[in-house]
């Protein structure tokens, strides 16, 4: 079971969180708990840090401390309580924040005298809100009356590679997990840090922000899961953004493939790692929420699972570009899109969505509207010799991506998603759809946007045919 920021928000709701987990033990479950940090924590750590970096007092890292210590001994007394051998539990635990809250302040002074911020040091700084979480957690449900113990991912037995921000976990580590985790699964409830590992030097390592999904994926292959529960504010993954569409209701099943999709095409509910694991050793992943724990929410199972709908849901990228090479020089020239991709590459770029012209007189790619300079510098530089005859980009455009199993072999699909746009009036800049028709996505200006969504979740039925 993960449990996301806004279920460990603070001591009221990590007494909740507590009583969950131990409802499903008490009831014959076997259950592993990771943890993200408190609601806001990871952010006010990360902020500091950045000014501590440029401009920082060291008076100014001083009442930060004292505002997160604060936070978290106020969330330890509720979840815990002081009476009785409750008291002794929080002592202990209070001692240990306390502890954490030291080294916190010391690698903020460094990093204020040294005025500099490394990745290695964001990754070190930004682990502090899972570490001091888990075991206020732990304690909670000690004070429960069920045992439990509290690790870091390292500690659990996850192993990372070097790179900082963004780690790979290494394959030795679900044997690690499995030695360390598994046996006590059997009569106590670990809690576990999301979000952080450890490279082979004994480094703390980070997995991305909005890894501790992945951590769970991870721990819950090790230990042979049944299922693994990402426990979160929404009954589940929707058929939309009900900010966009409020008619949205919870997809009941979806293939890993179609999850996949929808994470990478803007779906906030998945990491996008969330599910190789899980895809790996074949373990159904649930999304559930926290505060309506008997509602089933969605089940991510291997197969696609039969159903009548064609499309599942409609899902946005907001804040894109897109980028077009065009020319002449560009028929029969072979290498172009190799080299394209090669410069984007090598500036960081991450390519979203691509379309080619049969002609090859034209190519153009979707990337995020933050690398959009990057990508076209990249690309000025590596056609200098005139291959290319304009580079040209276009920003405050959005991706939109209709995505289902169903619509796989089916003809007409793409008809109906193309002609809804055109019934609403929405011009189609740019059309993408793999080999595996598990999507159609196509790009759209940023004001027709949300009425590319409501027009496909009214033609596809998504309101209705999710009830049935």
């Amino acid at each position: 079971m993960k449990f996301g920021g806004t279920s460990v928000a603070d001591g009221e709701r990590i007494a909740h969180v507590a009583g969950l987990a131990k409802s499903y033990s008490d009831n014959g479950d076997e259950v592993a708990i990771i943890t993200s940090a408190l609601a806001g924590v990871t952010d006010t750590l990360l902020d500091c840090a950045n000014v501590a970096s440029g401009n920082g007092t060291v008076a100014h890292i001083h009442e930060v401390i004292i505002d997160i210590s604060k936070k978290h001994h106020d969330a330890a007394h509720v979840a815990i309580g002081d009476v009785g051998g409750n008291a002794l539990i929080l002592d202990r635990v209070l001692s240990y924040i306390d502890g954490r809250m030291d080294e916190l302040e010391k690698a903020l002074i460094g990093i204020c005298y040294l005025g500099e911020l490394t990745q290695r040091s964001i990754d070190y700084i930004s682990s502090f809100g899972e570490r001091l979480c888990a075991p206020i957690l732990s304690g909670a449900i000690e004070a429960m009356g069920t045992q439990s113990r509290s690790f870091t991912g390292g500690e659990a037995g996850i192993v990372t590679d070097d790179k900082y921000g963004d780690a790979k976990p290494l394959d030795e580590s679900y044997s690690n997990i499995a030695d360390c985790i598994k046996p006590l699964m059997f009569n106590s409830i670990p809690v576990i840090t999301g979000f952080i590992g450890m490279n082979k030097s004994g480094i703390i390592t980070t997995l991305g922000r909005g890894g501790s999904d992945f951590s769970a994926a991870i721990v819950g292959a090790a230990v042979g899961a049944d299922e693994i529960w990402l426990w979160k504010e929404v009954h589940g993954i929707l058929t939309t953004d009900p900010r966009i569409v409020p008619t949205a209701t919870t997809i009941p099943v979806l293939s890993y493939i179609e999850a996949m999709e929808l994470s990478y095409f803007g779906a906030k509910v998945l990491h996008p790692r969330t599910i190789e694991p899980a895809i790996k050793h074949g373990i159904p992943v649930r999304v559930k929420n926290t505060f309506e724990p008997e509602f089933a929410g969605t089940l991510i199972v291997k197969d696609d699972a039969p159903t009548k709908e064609v499309v599942k849901a409609v899902t946005l990228i907001r804040n894109a570009a897109t980028i077009n090479i065009c020319g002449a020089g560009m028929i029969g020239t072979i290498g172009v899109a190799a080299r394209a991709f090669s410069a984007l590459a090598g500036a960081g770029v991450n390519i979203i969505m691509i379309s080619q012209g049969s002609s090859e007189a034209n190519l153009s790619m979707v990337v995020d509207e933050s690398h959009v300079q990057w990508a076209i510098q990249a690309l000025e530089a590596e056609f200098i010799n005139g291959v290319v005859g304009e580079i040209t980009y276009d920003v405050d455009i959005c991706v939109v991506a209709a995505v289902g199993a169903g619509m796989a072999g089916i003809p007409g699909v793409a008809g109906r998603v193309f002609g809804a746009m055109g019934k609403s009036g929405v011009n189609i800049v740019m059309i993408s759809q793999g080999s595996s028709q598990h999507n159609i996505s196509f790009v759209v200006s940023g004001k027709d946007a949300e009425g590319a969504v409501n027009a496909l979740h009214s033609e596809f039925e998504l309101d209705k045919q999710m009830l049935k």
